[in-house]
């Protein structure tokens, strides 16, 4: 390998990576939103309101789209097995 292909390699892995997590950090990002609404709304500060709502759709986020998740990165796998083996 070239150093041009590792460096193709290491973006490829980058966006792979940044792909993967949007959508968990998105669905994250739009529960702690809810939640800080309805905290300025009623005015509860209670500041593990915000940790374990975000934790379960996190968990719930990553549960849903592991298969998606599963299947994105055999696909990188196998095209990194290929590149190993010389198949282009």
């Amino acid at each position: 390998m070239e150093q041009s292909d590792i460096i193709a390699l290491i973006q490829e892995t980058i966006w792979l990576t940044i792909r993967l997590s949007t959508p968990v950090m998105v669905i994250g990002l739009i529960v702690g939103v809810v939640i800080a609404l309805v905290q300025a709304l009623t005015q509860i500060q209670e500041i593990t309101l915000v940790f374990v709502p975000k934790i379960l759709a996190i968990f719930i986020a990553i549960f849903v789209f592991l298969p998606a998740f599963a299947a994105t990165l055999i696909t990188f796998m196998q095209q990194i097995a290929d590149r190993i083996v010389g198949i282009n």
